[in-house]
């Protein structure tokens, strides 16, 4: 049964956008593992742009500085 777990920032992802990162990553272990799409499971985690770091410094204030 395979596991995909896909983090996300919380930024206002639509519920259809969601459903697609569903559909295509279920599908691209069909396409390339050949794996059972009925057991394949997907989680799409939303985190705050405070609780998400790059180089050091959290994606909210890379974004303000234009990062």
């Amino acid at each position: 049964m395979p596991y995909v777990n896909i983090k996300i920032t919380k930024e206002g992802a639509t519920p259809a956008q969601k459903a697609e990162l569903i559909k295509g990553a279920t599908q691209l272990l069909v396409d390339v593992l050949n794996k059972n799409p009925n057991t394949t499971v997907v989680v799409i985690d939303e985190v705050d742009t405070d609780n998400w770091g790059i180089g050091g410094e959290t994606v909210t204030n890379r974004r303000k500085e234009g990062k």
